[in-house]
């Protein structure tokens, strides 16, 4: 197939594009290819490249920002995923578009399911809340939790810069998630494009954390100390916008499909992390 993956420069965007080319024909877009909050930009690289098939991974991932530019990231967000949706359906090629956790308020004590009633904890995530109705229905939609890859800033760098500067680092220990590598949500994506099935699915790596025993795992894996890094709270770091406490994203509708279990989030975080030594 002829598959557009928008946001092909971010760390996602990249992992996907990287694995789509082996078995698809990609056609990259990234912001300075096309303002995807403008139709007729759309419509230009539709025309150009007639695709089969849409992976949406663009999107304004900045959370605390959206907080005060909520015009702009509802714009980038929703109204970019709207615009691709109706593209999409003139042509009849299929749709698949990453979403998060945020779509939910956050206070579960043991995680969300795909169908689970959305309440967005923020602004960000009703900006991808919005994009998700313009899906449904129609297309995929995967939602993921905290990422880290190839090309950008993310946690396992943060974490490992500041371990080269500080004798100790507070990490907040009462937020928990499943870390996810976005080599091993390149393989969902790919599994799913591939199997076609619309609905909504939840694409993280296996197992969970607090984001204090995520960077005591980048801590062990990079030879520092496990003493490097002390548990804090939520209270102690506030941001502007408010963040959940529990992030986890439980899978079953991957599994209906026979889409292979993902590997555990400390094998991810091994492998990212040689990767990175490597380089």
């Amino acid at each position: 197939m002829k598959v557009l993956i928008t946001g092909s420069e971010g760390q996602l965007g990249k992992a996907c594009v990287d694995l789509f080319r082996k078995s698809h024909e990609v056609i990259p877009a990234d912001i300075a290819d096309a303002d995807l909050t403008l139709k007729n930009d759309i419509e230009k690289i539709f025309k150009s490249s007639h695709p089969d098939w849409v992976l949406h991974c663009a999107a304004w991932t900045d959370v605390d920002k959206a907080e005060s530019s909520r015009v702009e990231a509802m714009a980038a967000n929703a109204l970019a995923t709207e615009l691709l949706v109706d593209a999409c359906k003139k042509i009849g090629a299929g749709m698949t578009m990453i979403s998060t956790d945020y779509v939910f308020q956050g206070d579960s004590s043991t995680g969300y399911a795909e169908d689970d009633q959305r309440d967005p904890v923020n602004w960000y995530g009703e900006t991808k809340l919005k994009a998700e109705q313009a899906v449904q229905g129609y297309g995929q939609i995967v939602r993921t939790s905290w990422l880290f890859g190839h090309g950008a800033n993310n946690f396992i760098l943060t974490m490992r810069r500041m371990m080269t500067e500080n004798k100790t680092i507070k990490v907040v220990a009462d937020q928990t998630g499943s870390p996810t590598y976005t080599v091993d949500l390149a393989e969902v994506l790919l599994f799913l494009v591939n199997n076609g099935t619309p609905g909504i699915y939840h694409g993280t790596n296996s197992g969970l954390c607090s984001w204090f025993e995520f960077a005591q795992e980048i801590a062990s894996i990079s030879g520092y100390s496990s003493e490097t890094v002390v548990p804090c709270s939520s209270q102690e770091y506030p941001t502007p916008a408010k963040r959940p406490a529990c992030s986890v994203l439980k899978s079953s509708y991957l599994e209906l499909l026979d889409c292979p279990q993902r590997p555990s989030w400390q094998d991810a975080v091994k492998r990212y992390i040689d990767s990175i030594n490597q380089e």
